[in-house]
């Protein structure tokens, strides 16, 4: 019997994310109530475990690249108290490390509640656990009752990546270094640092932000290997190449390369009038309109800002799932969405549906092979033994 043991892995073997297909697919939100749907209708998401990782196993049986996770606290509030029923992310990301075999599995980190020292050893352990298959994504804070909550400091827009940075410097060192060091910055003052094992891929963890400013964008390209860009002209989505190759030119001026993925939700019908029925049943007649208030609230935006309708608008779209990129419609529709996307530049979405598990299968037995039809994908094919 071999008893090596082997302690590092090529990420870019271990890790889905950096697989050859051109565009790559995950699933957001799947570790809280109502996923990432304002809505009181029956069908959305009701936290369980074997809710979960049945979505996890979904997603990974199906060859999807990506699971990330919503690091929430607090409730929204409304009838159903989104998210308000939630798994923490360090945790649940080795649980279904153990479900799975192939995808990606993030771990949402909000630098603020975590002490950087602690979050690198939990990171590590399920980068071990998984066999070189997590990443880590990390969050500079919007929801101040969270962060009040634990006492963190609620800074400033820009004072927030001064923050990550240092965060990170330090989870990186105890990644990277063998030695024990020192880091004296403004926020942070660690004497002696050290970790071990290290991440078990190499040369390092990958990592994800979704800087959008300038300053969050500047994060990113210094710091990630993801970034999560939002798609601003969702009715014409080739008009986002500039934004998204601002990214990739920001990074590459860093000698670093880095995806560009984003957020949507999809509603997937046999007609688009009957995928937007559904989603007007879900945002209107069933929609819990006092978590996108909240929400809304907390993310700096107000009514104020818009016409009437614009409001409404908006609402709808952050009920419909945190306000991402909508997929509405059939499958050939969907498909062209993300092929425009894809010419435009974007590497990855990662989606939410109101029911995860139906929303999965119609998603994978109509726009998939459209996909893959077009050289986007290559059909995925389950490893013997796995």
């Amino acid at each position: 019997m071999n008893n090596a043991v082997c302690e590092s892995v090529d990420r870019s073997s271990s890790s889905a994310i950096f697989n050859d297909n051109k565009f790559k697919l995950g699933i957001f939100g799947l570790n809280c109530d109502s996923g990432a749907t304002m809505t009181t209708a029956e069908e959305r998401l009701k936290l369980s475990w074997p809710a979960t990782r049945a979505i996890a196993v979904a997603a990974d049986r199906a060859g999807y690249e990506l699971l990330v996770p919503i690091s929430r606290w607090l409730g929204l509030g409304g009838p159903t108290n989104f998210e308000g029923k939630n798994f923490e992310t360090y945790t649940w990301a080795a649980g279904i490390a153990g479900a799975t075999d192939y995808i990606t599995i993030a771990m949402t980190s909000h630098v603020q509640v975590t002490h950087p020292i602690f979050a690198a050893k939990q990171a590590v352990t399920v980068d071990h656990i998984s066999n070189g298959r997590a990443i880590l994504n990390i969050v500079c804070g919007w929801f101040l009752p969270e962060l009040e909550m634990f006492g963190a400091p609620t800074l400033p827009h820009d004072l927030r990546y001064d923050y990550a940075q240092e965060w990170f410097d330090i989870v990186r060192g105890l990644w990277t270094r063998d030695e024990p060091f020192d880091y004296h910055g403004k926020y942070f003052k660690i004497d002696q640092a050290v970790a071990s094992p290290k991440p078990f891929q190499r040369p390092t963890m990958p990592t994800i932000n979704a800087g959008g400013s300038g300053r969050g964008q500047e994060f990113v390209a210094a710091n990630c290997d993801v970034a999560f860009a939002l798609v601003a002209d969702v009715d014409h989505p080739e008009n986002c190449k500039s934004h998204f190759d601002k990214y990739r030119t920001m990074s590459r001026a860093r000698n670093r390369d880095i995806q560009i993925w984003t957020h949507g939700y999809v509603i997937q019908r046999e007609t688009e009038a009957e995928a937007q029925r559904y989603f007007r049943y879900i945002t209107e007649e069933c929609g819990n309109d006092e978590a996108a208030e909240a929400a809304a609230y907390h993310l700096g935006v107000n009514a104020q800002i818009y016409t009437a309708d614009q409001w409404q608008s908006f609402k709808g779209h952050l009920k419909g799932g945190y306000g991402g990129c909508p997929f509405i419609g059939t499958a050939e529709q969907i498909a062209e969405k993300i092929m425009k996307l894809s010419k435009a530049g974007l590497d990855g979405l990662t989606f939410d549906s109101p029911d995860y598990l139906d929303g999965i299968r119609r998603f994978n037995a109509g726009v998939l092979p459209l996909l893959e039809q077009v050289g986007l994908r290559k059909p995925y094919v389950r490893k013997a033994g796995m």
